[in-house]
């Protein structure tokens, strides 16, 4: 599966990942209906779903995605929730992207 598909699978991955519990965080923090739980299911089925279809052994997606929802959780942060991210955010982000880098795309032999 080439890089970019790689990319924009973890990217929506993370967002299905963010809505299945942002959903019920507004439930439960902000006093929002409990029908937000049903879309929240909904969106944690499929972040799992998501996973699943990564070419390569589960416990190294997992790894891997995690610097892409770190870089997504902070862009929520920013666009969501409307705070900017901090200078250490961006340098913990890129640290994040940088070892999913290496998890996912470094020459293995068969």
């Amino acid at each position: 599966m080439p890089e970019i598909k790689i990319m924009g699978l973890f990217f929506i991955t993370a967002i299905a990942e963010i809505l299945g519990c942002y959903l019920p965080y507004l439930w439960l923090k902000e006093d929002k209906s409990i029908w937000l739980l049903l879309p929240a299911a909904f969106f944690l089925a499929l972040f799992a779903w998501l996973l699943s279809l990564h070419p390569t052994a589960a416990g190294r997606v997992y790894a891997a995605y995690g610097g892409i929802y770190i870089f997504v959780a902070i862009l929520w942060l920013w666009v969501v929730d409307g705070i900017r991210p901090t200078l250490w955010d961006v340098v913990g982000v890129s640290v994040a992207l940088v070892g999913m880098t290496i998890i996912m795309f470094a020459p293995r032999s068969s």
